[in-house]
């Protein structure tokens, strides 16, 4: 699963991305994704708040990044510091949740209750605000 929390530079809006797939996310899994979130903040600018996760620091995906520089910026948050990505607490949230005692035979079966959970962050912008706070991160 990618996900991503977007916060308006004001903090006047938060919407919340997510994509499911089979398998690992790699660094050219990862790219459908960033291309994505291009297209939907068209001709706006992004800074991208990325954990160490191997398809983050790639050859493939350092390049892609490089050629996004137009739009994209990337930062990193250091090794080993979930406490510190604003999306570790989505997860967090909905497993507590929507995923709370659910023993899925396969994804497809996920997809319902994560798509409720999500859904639910993406009704309450004050919910998106506040893991961006429990990071250590402001507006």
């Amino acid at each position: 699963m990618a996900g991503a929390l977007a916060y308006r530079w004001d903090g006047r809006r938060c919407r919340f991305f997510f994509q499911t797939r089979a398998g690992t996310y790699t660094d050219r899994a990862l790219v459908p994704f960033v291309r994505a979130l291009k297209r939907h903040f068209r001709g706006r600018r992004v800074v991208l708040i990325w954990d160490g996760l191997g398809g983050h620091k790639s050859r493939y995906m350092t390049t892609y990044v490089r050629r996004q520089r137009a739009w994209l910026t990337v930062e990193r948050l250091p090794a080993y510091a979930p406490e510190l990505n604003p999306i570790e607490q989505v997860w967090g949230n909905v497993k507590t949740r929507e995923l709370a005692n659910v023993c899925a035979p396969d994804l497809a079966s996920l997809r319902q209750p994560l798509r409720c959970g999500f859904a639910r962050i993406r009704q309450q912008p004050t919910l998106a605000r506040a893991f961006l706070h429990h990071a250590g991160l402001s507006f």
